[in-house]
């Protein structure tokens, strides 16, 4: 009963927030690589433009993003994410139509892209700054637990159901359900109610809108503890997501996986995503949270090198989900560490700066990487790409801190982080 104690009831607009992040996670799911997979199946493109695709889009709406991480932060954080919701629904629901119209091609899917990651990473940054209002800090671990088991439990059900759904009917319908799936988050956090209070500027708050600009990246890179978490993040989060695009076109050409195999290697592992999720606060708890950040931090890129084995056939899928399990689980259990250490050192009025300058950034370096490697695909294979990238990661734990910074083992107050990311599409 003692334990039953420390699972509180967390509120109503937690609850209509909590149900919002729900049905737009199992909507992220079932559209997993949707565009990489409309490229392939129904517009036949190479690695080249796949990566292309996936670089470009993310890096425009990376640099379309930087003025509104300064904009949000002194804005009532529900209206922006209900306007973001609505913004990714109509762009994404615009494919299907063009796709029924046959005047689907690569540059509406780049226009897409690019307005999804933009109100992505400005969804993202008011969302910090909404959970952190709605749940006591006490309380963060409990609702950052019910969101990262949600988040794998819809990603355990959305691939497949995602790879089902292209089968029959084609890739471009899962995309309508993750717009569909926008729409319905909106309303949930317009149920949330309430008056939201408007924030206010404070000593701190910086002079100019050109001052704001790089506030969230003074702060980051000017701290002793988050400059070097960041810095590894974004490599590690650029070098695993660079391999992805080569990974879709590998599987799904030379080896000749079907799309609903290719979803369930992705789907399986997901589990080890439930397991971390719920040994994390019990870990941390035992052996403090530095030796979780460094032990996890480092376990985390030791699988990537496994996907140079991958060969057609069973155990060749079977290769795939070993080793997205292994990499998975590390991840869920070292992500909601960072993420409620980056939170704890913030100050509540620089949150969603902060936190746009981190997802910009690791936009950025993704898009960056993923370009070079679809570049390193063509000019070698796609094996080979992921082979390098696999070697090149293995040096990233170097970055991680040395020794607990100031500030020592302090308590949990936790909201989801890029690789378990908050209503972040597949894109």
């Amino acid at each position: 009963m003692r334990g039953a104690r420390r699972e509180p009831s967390l509120g109503r607009g937690f609850r209509w927030l909590w149900a919002s992040y729900t049905v737009s996670a199992l909507g992220t799911g079932i559209a997993f690589d949707a565009f990489p997979l409309i490229a392939v199946l129904a517009l036949h493109a190479g690695p080249a433009e796949v990566a292309s695709l996936a670089a470009a889009g993310a890096a425009v709406g990376a640099v379309l993003a930087v003025p509104l991480g300064p904009w949000v932060e002194f804005r009532r954080k529900r209206p922006v994410m209900i306007a973001m919701d609505l913004a990714r629904c109509a762009a994404l629901a615009s494919v299907p139509a063009a796709f029924v119209l046959g005047r689907l091609g690569l540059a509406q899917l780049l226009i897409v892209a690019v307005v999804v990651a933009a109100a992505d990473i400005t969804f993202r940054a008011a969302a910090g700054a909404c959970l952190k209002e709605l749940v006591r800090p006490a309380d963060l671990l409990v609702a950052n637990g019910r969101f990262e088991t949600t988040t794998w439990t819809t990603t355990v059900l959305g691939p497949p159901l995602g790879g089902a759904a292209v089968a029959l009917c084609g890739p471009v319908v899962t995309v309508l359900a993750d717009a569909v799936s926008y729409l319905l988050s909106a309303a949930g956090i317009r149920a949330i109610g309430g008056r939201e209070p408007r924030p206010a500027r404070t000593a701190i708050s910086p002079p100019s809108r050109a001052a704001g600009l790089l506030e969230g990246w003074r702060y980051i890179l000017g701290h002793p503890a988050l400059r070097p978490l960041f810095l590894n993040t974004a490599l590690v989060n650029g070098l695993t997501m660079a391999t992805q695009p080569l990974l879709t076109v590998l599987m799904l050409g030379p080896l000749g996986f079907a799309p609903w195999q290719y979803g369930l290697a992705f789907a399986v592992p997901c589990l080890g995503g439930l397991v971390g999720s719920r040994l994390c606060r019990r870990l941390v708890a035992r052996h403090g949270r530095h030796a979780v950040l460094r032990t996890a931090g480092t376990l985390r890129v030791c699988w990537l090198l496994g996907l140079t084995l991958l060969h057609p056939g069973a155990s060749g899928l079977l290769l795939v989900m070993v080793v997205e399990l292994g990499m998975i689980f590390c991840m869920s259990v070292f992500t909601p560490v960072l993420a409620t250490y980056r939170l704890e050192l913030t100050p509540a009025d620089r949150v969603a700066r902060t936190l746009s300058a981190w997802t910009v950034t690791g936009k950025l370096t993704t898009a960056a990487l993923t370009a070079l490697w679809g570049l390193l695909a063509t000019l070698t294979t796609p094996r080979t790409a992921i082979t390098t990238a696999g070697l090149l990661i293995l040096a990233t734990p170097l970055l991680l801190p040395r020794r607990v910074p100031a500030g020592g083992e302090g308590g949990l107050g936790v909201v989801p982080e890029e690789e378990v990311a908050l209503w972040v599409g597949p894109y």
